[in-house]
């Protein structure tokens, strides 16, 4: 079976350190750790996929805007900044291990993450 994931797809462990496989048939192997919660579903899709509301992604339509983190002096807000780097969510993603149990918390502690709070002027 191909992997048809593509290069923007986040990867993520299973909390045996297994990387979890991105099918979707019968609710997958990760989406079913996100069907308690639409809103937080949705959230983790768009941050597992790289289609957030965040900086990295607006460039992509607006080259010529500026899209500095508006936290720090982060030349981009990007995913992995705002996962592993970003004073706004005071470090809390740990550095060694993307388990999905660990992405969950993080969604869970940080609403704001990947949501669509913030507009972009």
């Amino acid at each position: 079976m191909s992997d048809f994931k593509g290069k923007q797809f986040l990867n993520l462990l299973d909390n045996n350190l297994n990387t979890i496989k991105s099918l979707y048939i019968k609710e997958g192997l990760w989406i079913k750790h996100f069907g308690h919660s639409n809103l937080l579903c949705a959230r983790a899709m768009r941050a597992i996929t790289n289609h957030a509301p965040i900086r990295e992604y607006y460039l992509r339509f607006f080259p010529k805007k500026d899209f500095s983190c508006l936290y720090s002096y982060y030349l981009i807000e990007t995913r992995g900044y705002i996962l592993y780097e970003c004073r706004r969510f005071n470090n809390y993603w740990n550095l060694r291990k993307d388990t999905i149990s660990q992405f969950i918390s993080f969604l869970e502690f940080h609403p704001n993450a990947f949501s669509f709070g913030e507009s972009i002027t």
